[in-house]
This record gives C-alpha cells, sequence and structure tokens, in this order.
C-alpha cells in the first residue's frame, strides 16, 4: 500500500474518532511536553494506536496520543509525542503523523522539541524560535519515487519555516510577557549525544541549537506545501559547553520546570493559528 493510501486511511479514522471532518492546523508536543493537551477544553483523545498505520513512540516523554480541539476558528489537532529515527523507524513513519495532520487539511503546523543549546548564552530553559536548520544526518524522507499526489519532486527549502508564524511567534511570546530567541537547529541522527567535536563543528556550521527530530517533519510538511513554524525549548547544554555528564532525564526534568512559560505561549498561539 502506498504512503498516500495509508494517509487516507488515516485521515478517514481521525475523523471518524474525533468527530471532526476537517482539522485547520497542527501542533506537535516534543520531548516533557506531552500533557499540555490534556487540560485543553473540549479536547477528544485519540491514542495513536486506535489510528491505523500511525507509530507510536516508545521513548519517555512522548505520550502516543492525539487530541482534536475546537477553537472558534477552526479545528486544532495536537500530536502529543512522536517517533524518531533513532528508534529504528523509517523516515516515512517519522513523518506519516504530520503527514496525516497535512492530509486531514492542516496548513500550518507548529513543532516543538527539546534541545541542547550551542550558542552564547543560551541556558536550559530558554524558548527558541527556529529560522533555518542543518540537516547533518544525510538522511531525508524524501528519498526514493516521488509521489505527485504529495508534493513536488524537488521542494524549494527556501524558507522552510515560514516568515508569517515567526513574526506571530514574536507578538505571541510579547503578549505572554515570554522572552525568547531566534536560531539555526542541527538535525544530528542519535540516539547518543554528540561528542563536543561535534559540536564545534556544529557551532561552526553556523547551529545555534542541536537535536534528534523535527528537520524531517519539516522537509515532509514543506513537500505538500504546509506552513511550518517550530520552537525549541532548550534542555541542556551541548557537550564541551555542559559542566555535567548529559542525559535524557535532564531534558524530562527542565521541560517540566518550564512547563508554566510554554503553556502560556502554546495557549496564546492555537488560537490564532486559524486566522493567519
Amino acid at each position: 500500500m502506498s504512503v498516500y493510501d495509508r494517509l487516507q486511511e488515516a485521515v478517514a479514522a481521525i475523523a471518524r474518532a474525533t468527530g471532526r471532518d476537517r482539522h485547520d492546523a497542527a501542533v506537535v508536543l516534543g520531548s516533557g511536553l506531552s500533557d499540555y493537551a490534556r487540560g485543553l477544553e473540549g479536547a477528544v483523545e485519540v491514542p495513536y494506536r486506535a489510528i491505523p498505520h500511525f507509530p507510536v513512540p516508545k521513548v519517555e516523554g512522548h505520550a502516543g496520543e492525539l487530541y482534536s480541539v475546537p477553537f472558534p476558528d477552526g479545528n486544532v489537532l495536537v500530536l502529543a509525542g512522536r517517533v524518531h529515527a533513532y528508534e529504528g523507524w523509517d523516515l516515512d513513519d517519522v513523518v506519516f503523523a504530520v503527514r496525516a495532520a497535512a492530509s486531514s487539511g492542516c496548513r500550518r503546523v507548529v513543532l516543538t522539541n527539546a534541545a541542547g543549546g550551542v550558542a552564547d548564552g543560551l541556558a536550559p530553559g530558554d524558548l527558541v524560535v527556529i529560522r533555518d536548520h542543518l540537516n547533518l544526518t544525510g538522511r531525508n524522507p524524501l528519498v526514493g519515487p516521488n509521489d505527485d499526489r504529495l508534493g513536488p519532486r524537488f521542494p524549494d527549502l527556501s524558507a522552510a519555516y515560514s516568515p508569517q508564524l515567526r513574526a506571530t511567534f514574536a507578538e505571541v511570546f510579547a503578549d505572554a510577557g515570554v522572552h525568547h530567541r531566534e536560531g539555526v537547529y542541527a538535525w544530528m541522527l542519535g540516539p547518543s549525544y554528540e561528542t563536543p567535536a561535534e559540536i564545534q563543528m556544529v557551532a561552526r556550521a553556523g547551529g545555534d541549537l542541536v537535536g534528534m527530530s523535527t528537520v524531517p517533519e519539516t522537509i515532509a510538511l514543506r513537500h505538500m506545501g504546509v506552513d511550518v513554524g517550530a520552537i525549541s525549548l532548550v534542555t541542556n547544554l551541548a557537550a564541551g559547553i555542559s559542566p555535567t555528564p548529559l542525559s535524557h532525564q535532564e531534558v524530562t526534568e527542565t521541560a517540566t520546570r518550564a512547563k508554566a512559560r510554554i503553556t502560556a505561549v502554546l495557549d496564546a498561539l492555537l488560537p490564532r493559528l486559524m486566522r493567519l
């Protein structure tokens, strides 16, 4: 079965389970952020396991649940958790959930993640809007035969992260009273954390953040003509910068401490996504 046909089955199942035939925007919640969706008024919860072909996360901090949330101007899909290439998933599976969101009608998708801080001045707990990325894995979800029903063979990534969404983020952060920066996100495969030499390479290449997700989703969404915005929570300083060994526990603990600020930003952002 083609990816396109699998997507149609997933979209139909999402519509049946949520009672909503269309969704207008989506948000993907990264490491340690999954609990946010449970408190949204009117949200309908659907486990990933109940959706045909949806990959189910196995990493701590990624819940594996989809929420359909109504707003006055439309419906938002919130994807609580994602799968990663380092778990052994094919990239078609890594990007399947965001492709399903796009196929459900979402024309804007906001990706969130936990990232290591590389740039000078970043500290755990900082929020950074991604303006561009570095794909340092040598992998791309578009490799292989192209299905023109999903998008063109050679999609343009010169504005991979929507300038309009980035401007909206700036307004939302200001309204929420939360400081933020902009930066370049470098995708490394993982699951091992990077070496100090690799972090030096990222810095010299212009990277401000490093992480193990987001970039394949961005590529797949731009392939489908969807506007993408992305926000990183700095959960640790990268190798060679951090004075202590890196751990996933640090990632989830920092996400928990930053919950109030992230919640304020997302609460202000979600209702605006349908009005852009």
